[in-house]
């Protein structure tokens, strides 16, 4: 399994972003989907998280501002980041918990993406 990871880049604060992260491979499903960020000299912390029932969970840093959805039939994840601001600059994954055989549960980790957000 491979989770591809596209969109970050530079943004004016403000100004808006979208990331998707598609999954490939061979596998019976994928359960909740995720995206994360490291800052320089930080922790990884959790941004969004989604369900494969599209239940949604938010950092309360984002709340408001950043939306995560999902395409079961695409096996893809995005993050719609809009008002981002100077703090939201960090390298963001996106994360799969994945089913390779029923009940045979797996987390995979994307490449990371980087979004930069300055004047």
């Amino acid at each position: 399994v491979q989770l591809q990871a596209s969109g970050g880049g530079l943004v004016q604060p403000g100004g808006s972003l979208r990331l998707s992260c598609a999954a490939s491979g061979s596998f019976f499903s994928i359960n909740d989907m995720g995206w994360y960020r490291q800052a320089p000299g930080k922790q990884r912390e959790l941004v969004a998280a989604i369900t494969s029932g599209g239940s949604t969970n938010y950092a309360d840093s984002v709340k408001g501002r950043f939306t995560i959805s999902r395409d079961n039939a695409k096996n893809t994840v995005y993050l719609q980041m809009n008002s981002l601001k100077p703090e939201d600059t960090a390298v963001y994954y996106c994360n799969a918990n994945v089913a390779l055989y029923p009940s045979k549960n797996y987390n995979y980790w994307g490449q990371g993406t980087l979004v930069t957000v300055s004047s």
